[in-house]
């Protein structure tokens, strides 16, 4: 089992920065490969980015690629997507994940959630 509770949401102007973190409590964090996923209202939830046990590989959506990066620190059991030039269409409630393998959809435990609101 593990915990994963997530911060650093709020509001920020188009093209603008935030970083989001994740923190892992439970089993050993560093056996979880970890994703970031969001979901905008009245949407299905979508696959942001994600990242493997040892932060060697990663993974991006399209919409993510270029503007996002995901990084982890297995000493601290912290996730992280720091998110640039963030655009309105970014607005949503964005959840860490955890897996037991990198995947773009397949992960067994998920967090609250942190909301992210872009204005224009």
């Amino acid at each position: 089992q593990v915990q994963l509770v997530e911060s650093g949401g709020g509001l920020v102007q188009a093209g603008g920065s935030m970083r989001l973190s994740c923190v892992a409590s439970g089993r050993a964090f560093s056996t979880y490969a970890m994703g970031w996923f969001r979901q905008a209202p009245g949407k299905e939830r979508e696959f942001v980015s994600a990242i493997s046990r040892s932060g060697s590989t990663k993974y991006y959506s399209d919409s993510a690629k270029g503007r996002f990066t995901i990084s982890r620190d297995n000493a601290k059991n912290t996730v992280y997507l720091q998110m640039n030039s963030l655009k309105p269409v970014d607005t949503a409630v964005y959840y860490c994940a955890a897996g037991g393998q990198l995947s773009y959809h397949e992960y067994d435990y998920w967090g609250q959630g942190t909301q992210v609101t872009v204005s224009s």
